[in-house]
């Protein structure tokens, strides 16, 4: 039976109750990708363009420190939610992704957003993710049922 990992950032929640009903549904370990300096309400003000979130983004090679990283070793699939930020995935993720060996494992990107896709963010993960093999991924609405999520995780 093959071990399943649900790692996620959350900023304001929403993000985390999928993910902790997804991994319920499928049976996964559940882990929190946790920044070492908390996002204020002021550094998420997207529409300030000196806010910590934005200047993070505009960024490529920016990496925000996490304050746990994981041992991925015992795992063949990882699933990795995030909310979107600037129609791909936030700064946070690269750091996750660059702090796991994910060498011959299945990375899954899902999402939740107010309205944008998931973009290029499998793209930029598997660029990222050396020896991996990174599926495209999908946008959820917060309330997706767990039948829902269980199914969608059954594919790989």
């Amino acid at each position: 039976m093959k071990r399943i990992l649900v790692a996620f950032f959350s900023a304001s929640g929403v993000t985390a109750k999928l993910a902790s009903r997804m991994a319920e549904a499928v049976g996964a370990d559940l882990f929190e990708i946790v920044p070492k300096q908390p996002y204020t309400r002021a550094d998420l003000d997207w529409t300030n363009k000196k806010s910590r979130s934005t200047l993070e983004m505009q960024n490529r090679a920016c990496r925000p420190e996490i304050a746990d990283t994981i041992d991925a070793s015992a795992y063949d699939t990882i699933l990795v939610g995030f909310p979107v930020w600037w129609y791909r995935e936030p700064s946070i993720i690269d750091t996750f992704i660059e702090s796991c060996d994910l060498t011959g494992k299945t990375v899954v990107p899902f999402c939740t957003s107010g309205g944008s896709g998931i973009g290029d963010s499998a793209a930029n993960m598997q660029a990222l993710a050396k020896g991996a093999k990174v599926l495209e991924g999908r946008r959820f609405s917060p309330s997706a049922s767990a039948d829902e999520l269980k199914n969608w995780v059954e594919q790989f």
